[in-house]
């Protein structure tokens, strides 16, 4: 996915499939969409050369920036090293300890004192081949995380923010909506981007805002659900969920749901899945 850097900057070949935000204009955007976050912590994916990351140290409290690169981490070490809000680290966002970077501190807990989670935001540029790894990371966590704007590959974008019943609407989709609102803010077409890539990229603000517990699917179990109802995307969702599910209790299932077993995963709501997941789980005895 894009990487960001200065427009003033020469046109450079991109290690990693890197691609630099080259608009100082679109940087803003891209800030703005967090909303206000001068009483915030940050975090910053993938910040590159620093476009976003120069305009983000001055407006949050905190600011925390993964970079992969190890160059790159180094060069923004040097430009950020005096501002006192703003860590870099080196690191591969996939890795990172949430618990550890945001959870309660050791020494600071209280007995019969509760003490909830920092809600942090989240900006960046998704890498195109690891986006969905790097979106179900967050989800997660998402106990941590308040928003999220990101740069991703346009289909992508669609995919993610579809509604069920069109073609691009798959696990992506309902795994995305089942932990946040999805807003499609803007497109940015290639030029925007040093070197342009071949694609066009979107911008996208989740809110989150989880469902499991209003759906009744709280637990792990229904994002493994998912991953089998989607499984083959050319069958039916009977025959994709017969891989796990006895004939009888399916049937069952489904009819409880209202649903016909000659349907596609894609043609479902969430409320519909979960309605269906809801009954196999009972007629397993809740398990």
């Amino acid at each position: 996915m894009p990487k960001v850097a200065s427009a003033r900057r020469p046109q450079t070949k991109p290690k990693l499939g890197q691609h630099f935000l080259a608009s100082e204009d679109v940087a803003e955007r891209v800030v703005d969409a967090l909303g206000d976050v001068s009483q915030s912590t940050v975090l910053e994916i993938g910040p590159g050369r620093g476009i976003l990351t120069s305009l983000l140290a001055k407006r949050t409290r905190r600011l925390i920036a993964v970079e992969l690169d190890r160059v790159l981490t180094a060069q923004l070490r040097l430009k950020f090293g005096m501002a006192r809000n703003v860590e870099i680290i080196e690191a591969d966002i996939l890795a990172i300890d949430f618990d550890s970077l945001f959870g309660p501190k050791p020494g600071l807990s209280r007995p019969g004192i509760e003490i909830k989670p920092e809600r942090v935001n989240v900006v960046g540029n998704l890498p195109y081949h690891i986006t969905s790894d790097i979106l179900l990371r967050l989800f997660e966590f998402s106990k941590y995380f308040e928003s999220i704007v990101i740069m991703v590959q346009r289909e992508v974008a669609d995919r993610i923010a579809a509604e069920p019943g069109g073609r691009d609407y798959g696990m992506l989709s309902a795994t995305a909506q089942l932990y946040a609102r999805v807003e499609n803010l803007f497109t940015l077409p290639p030029g925007a981007f040093v070197p342009p890539p071949k694609v066009h990229s979107s911008v996208l603000r989740l809110t989150i805002d989880p469902r499991q517990e209003k759906l009744g699917v709280v637990g792990d179990g229904f994002i493994d659900f998912l991953r089998l109802s989607f499984g083959q995307k050319r069958k039916t969702l009977w025959n994709n969920l017969k891989a796990k599910y006895e004939g009888a209790e399916l049937k069952r299932a489904l009819a409880e749901a209202n649903v016909k077993g000659t349907a596609r995963a894609e043609t479902l709501s969430l409320e519909e899945s979960a309605a269906i997941f809801r009954a196999l789980r009972n007629a397993n005895g809740g398990s």
